[in-house]
């Protein structure tokens, strides 16, 4: 089995989407043997640049293989753990970017009469959503959540779980509750069937 681990935060070792991905990735590992594991770090060293014409035309030879790499690891993974901060109530445009990379007409989704179809499914998506406030995901200020779900079944995926940890920025007490919670979560409750 082959796990594909992007974290987007700009915060480093600051992170607490960082922190949580990498909790459910510990996870993973200690209870799937022989997984695989991927880390791409969208916000460092595997940054890819945003879209544009030069991009979708593949005129760079190097950023044309690194694109091609994102969709590889991407359609191969059979689980996919992101780590998504919130930021101005949407993910990270690094993470972003590399949504771009990995949706692809005739390889992660295709037009038909009947409408588009994902062609990506059968994989698991797990997103480690953290928020300096309150931010619920039908509360219409959560972009983060609403927006990856549709992504994810646009291209055929539709076992998408969230781990989430709001109100970071509240207070040290809120903080350290909101990520104890999903540390719970992630222990005790997170479903690991891809």
């Amino acid at each position: 089995m082959k796990l594909l681990h992007l974290d987007s935060s700009i915060l480093a070792g600051n992170s607490a989407s960082r922190a949580l991905s990498a909790a459910v990735v510990a996870r993973w590992q200690r209870e799937v043997p022989g997984l695989e594991v991927i880390h791409r770090d969208l916000a460092g060293s595997h940054q890819l640049p945003h879209l544009d014409g030069a991009s979708l035309a593949g005129a760079d030879a190097t950023e044309a293989a690194r694109s091609a790499r994102a969709l590889e690891e991407f359609l191969a993974a059979d689980v996919v753990v992101l780590g998504a901060p919130m930021y101005n109530f949407g993910i990270p445009s690094q993470l972003k970017a590399w949504i771009d990379r990995v949706a692809v007409a005739g390889k992660t989704f295709r037009y038909t009469a009947e409408g588009p179809q994902g062609l990506a499914g059968g994989k698991k998506i797990v997103v480690a959503a953290t928020y300096g406030g309150q931010h619920p995901a039908d509360s219409g200020r959560n972009f983060v959540e609403p927006y990856l779900r549709h992504m994810f079944g646009f291209l055929g995926i539709d076992d998408v779980e969230f781990v989430s940890a709001e109100g970071l920025n509240i207070s040290p007490e809120a903080r350290s509750r909101a990520l104890e919670t999903a540390q719970e979560r992630i222990d005790n409750a997170l479903p690991l069937a891809a």
